[in-house]
């Protein structure tokens, strides 16, 4: 049997809590989740996603092989070497490996490509042109790191516990999205996924065009502050609320 038992699974995690003197609202919040998660980890009806396995581990005091097992284990107790094989088969087969925006989506990654050489001749031009500013250096270098994360690196899907609860939070590595009062599940992941894509070639192909014609208009301090203006309607709303409205448009179906 290599899947997890989710009542063994909610038994334990629950037993776990109780003896650290936490409630499913404590433990939920300290996974940024919310207390229906646990809830539903408790009573059977899902089991978290991998990348909270770690975490929830830590938090509940055991190790990651006894969640996965869901029972304790004595410390000098060494595994046989069937039950190695059984905590590696559990593992493998609960982990929700997701492919990455350039296995999947390669017509972005040709956009993004395109997009930051035109970018880069454009840059080039405004240096000539004297039009380089901070909000320009700042806006480009945002649009081009975060475009090669949202049009190659991005997970295209996912994990099956953003359809299960509610959890506003995105983690891939040292990629972190945070979105309160916004649901993340599959239904609207790709339509965020767009926006960002969107967001970050618009970024580095209109900003260089708005520098210049902020040089043009504005003499000395002036351009300055226009210049700030700009960067931050670009940055903050030209990626956050095009993201809101389109993750409130497709919000989650109740079953």
């Amino acid at each position: 049997m290599t899947h997890i038992d989710k009542q063994a699974f909610g038994t334990f995690v629950a037993m776990l809590r109780k003896e650290k003197g936490i409630t499913q609202k404590e433990l939920a919040e300290r996974l940024f989740l919310s207390d229906k998660a646990v809830s539903k980890w408790e009573t059977a009806a899902s089991v978290p996603s991998i990348d909270l396995l770690i975490p929830l581990a830590d938090l509940l005091g055991v190790t990651v092989t006894e969640l996965l097992m869901c029972r304790r284990m004595e410390q000098d107790n060494a595994l046989s070497a069937a039950q190695v094989e059984q905590v590696v088969k559990t593992a493998v087969s609960y982990s929700d490996k997701q492919p990455r925006a350039y296995q999947k989506n390669r017509k972005w990654g040709l956009i993004y490509i395109l997009s930051l050489l035109i970018a880069c001749l454009e840059l080039w031009l405004s240096y000539r042109a004297g039009s380089i500013t901070v909000g320009l250096s700042v806006s480009m270098g945002l649009g081009a790191t975060f475009g090669l994360y949202f049009c190659f690196f991005v997970k295209e899907k996912l994990p099956a516990f953003y359809d299960e609860t509610e959890v506003c939070v995105y983690t891939d590595g040292i990629f972190e999205m945070n979105l309160p009062g916004l649901s993340l599940h599959n239904g609207n992941w790709g339509k965020i996924l767009q926006a960002g894509r969107i967001w970050s070639v618009t970024m580095m192909l209109a900003y260089p065009i708005i520098s210049y014609i902020e040089t043009l208009l504005f003499p000395g301090i002036l351009r300055d502050i226009i210049d700030l203006f700009f960067a931050l309607l670009f940055v903050l709303g030209g990626f956050f609320l095009p993201v809101y409205i389109l993750g409130n448009r497709y919000k989650k179906r109740k079953s």
